[in-house]
């Protein structure tokens, strides 16, 4: 009885919001006049809100509060649900459960092997280990993102969800999934976008001066966008000037040009003074994109990725909107998780996996999904470094993709030691702000010709139009600075200089649609940092500016 009385008020809560109509004024501009319906409705959706957070915030609790346990269960699920055995586990699925039924981890870890999953090997192969996911992910640990990243948002920033207060830039949303019946109408609050053109979402969005957050798909889609609004600013204040007679649109226009005249640098808090933050979902080569835009157009505003998202589902739930960077807390439910020690110069046959409960402060891992679709001990290649613990489980930060390395004499320069040395060598460049990058091993596009081995470097800046031999050379040094090993081998000759092209703007958006394109493609884009593909690297090559 007890339980009941607890349970009813949400229950008519939930009953009286499915009762009001559908009203799409949650994402009108705030200086629109609300009906008391709307109103209404608008305060129940944010009740729903935070019933659902706070129901999914207790089983998180105790579900990390007994993580063993926890993964044991999700383990047990996983191979329930799995129906059908995909690539080279076909038929061992089947043998696991009908031998040992509800298997426990141990038996289950020495039955079936790890298997790489790469990007490079996707895109070659043109299938994947791991089935892609649509632009929504699904599973317990997606919804469970969602509700308890929309309640951390609201409470680090209260007027975030006021009406009108959100705008999604691009086709895709930075949440994991859309919220299901009950709670559809949220979605109006999360703007869930559709499958529109991105110069119509920010056209939109440029219409609402009152904005309090920003969302997109990925920071590498919103430097896209500030990029394509710098380009095409002025088409845009003609669309909004076109408006009816007597709107306010007009003055915004010139509001837009104005903006633009003063430059990149804090444009979107003079577009919408009141924005707070800018969502995106975390993704695989992100990090340079997030650093341009908090240097230029975002200037001033905090960033918040509600997830770790790759293709087999949610890897990690981002609960501090207050970090700088990105944390995440691995969930012990399903897809089912195992971290992977990584150490230098290791044998990788030598290693075996840990649990959640298991890992330790400061220790990197690779991490290994376990997903129903197909039951593969799928090694993902994100490399990820425990930095705290919550309960039972740890919580993690990213740290590079173990499939982003280049690697011509052996070297081997993993992504974050190349971007620390390329971000030494652009702190050198005068006036120079690093937006993108990616690099080719030379056999990739026979650029040797004779001479030793090296990297074909592309860059994509602000603030510099050419550069000079001097500039090109410091990214060489400061690769010896970071990379003893390289260091060896230039003074050796066995490797040749670095040598690095400035690309013309657009060329990585391009890149990006071409990868998109590709039957392989993956969600969340990751930005590949080491292209494996000669006519990926030609792409770049023919928009060498310098």
């Amino acid at each position: 009885m007890l339980l009941l009385l607890l349970l009813l008020p949400p229950l008519l809560l939930l009953l009286l919001l499915l009762l009001l109509p559908p009203l799409a004024l949650l994402r009108q501009p705030q200086d629109a006049s609300l009906s008391w319906l709307a109103g209404l409705q608008h305060c129940m959706a944010g009740g729903a809100l935070s019933w659902a957070a706070a129901w999914q915030q207790r089983r998180l609790e105790q579900s990390t509060l007994h993580a063993g346990q926890s993964q044991q269960q999700a383990l047990t699920w996983c191979l329930r649900e799995a129906q059908r055995p995909l690539g080279p586990l076909q038929g061992t699925t089947g043998r696991v459960y009908d031998v040992f039924g509800a298997t426990d981890t141990s038996t289950f870890r020495n039955h079936l092997p790890l298997i790489k999953a790469s990007q490079a090997q996707e895109e070659e192969s043109g299938g994947q280990l791991l089935p892609p996911t649509s632009t929504q992910c699904y599973g317990e640990a997606s919804l469970q993102a969602t509700l308890l990243g929309l309640a951390a948002l609201s409470k680090a920033f209260p007027e975030v969800l006021t009406p009108g207060g959100i705008a999604c830039v691009t086709p895709t949303s930075p949440w994991p999934r859309a919220l299901p019946w009950p709670w559809r109408i949220l979605d109006k609050v999360v703007s869930t976008p559709g499958a529109k053109h991105p110069g119509a979402l920010l056209l939109e969005a440029l219409r609402s001066p009152g904005l309090r957050a920003l969302e997109a798909g990925t920071a590498t889609e919103l430097l896209d966008v500030f990029s394509g609004l710098e380009a095409n600013g002025e088409e845009l204040a003609e669309a909004m000037a076109a408006g009816n007679p007597g709107s306010p649109l007009p003055s915004r226009a010139a509001e837009l040009r104005e903006a633009l005249d003063l430059g990149p640098r804090g444009l979107a808090l003079r577009l919408w003074p009141k924005l707070q933050v800018v969502v995106t979902l975390d993704a695989g080569g992100q990090t340079e994109a997030v650093a341009a835009l908090e240097a230029l157009w975002c200037h001033g505003l905090a960033f918040f990725s509600p997830a770790y998202a790759a293709s087999g589902g949610v890897v990690g739930l981002n609960l501090w909107p207050e970090q700088a960077h990105g944390r995440y807390l691995l969930p012990p439910g399903a897809p089912f998780i195992e971290l992977l020690p990584v150490k230098e110069g290791a044998q990788e046959e030598a290693a075996s996996t840990v649990l959640l409960a298991e890992a330790q402060k400061g220790e990197e891992y690779e991490l290994v999904l376990t997903n129903h679709a197909g039951l593969a001990r799928c090694r993902l290649g994100d490399v990820v470094q425990v930095v705290g613990a919550y309960n039972q489980c740890p919580v993690v930060r990213f740290v590079r993709r173990l499939g982003q390395a280049l690697n011509v004499r052996g070297e081997d320069i993993q992504e974050d030691v190349f971007a620390e040395a390329l971000g030494r060598a652009v702190g050198q460049w005068p006036g120079a702000k690093l937006l993108d990058h990616s690099c080719v091993e030379s056999s990739i596009l026979d650029s040797s010709q004779g001479s030793a081995p090296h990297y074909e470097v592309f860059v994509a800046l602000r603030g510099l139009r050419n550069l000079s031999e001097e500039n090109r050379d410091k990214l060489d040094h400061c690769l010896q600075e970071v990379s003893p090993h390289y260091k060896s081998l230039r003074f050796r000759g066995s490797v040749g200089p670095a040598r690095v092209h400035l690309v013309g703007r657009g060329a990585f958006r391009e890149l990006r649609a071409a990868l998109a394109a590709c039957p392989s493609s993956r969600f969340p884009p990751e930005m590949p940092r080491v292209l494996r593909h000669r006519h990926l690297a030609e792409g770049l090559q023919r928009r060498v500016l310098s």
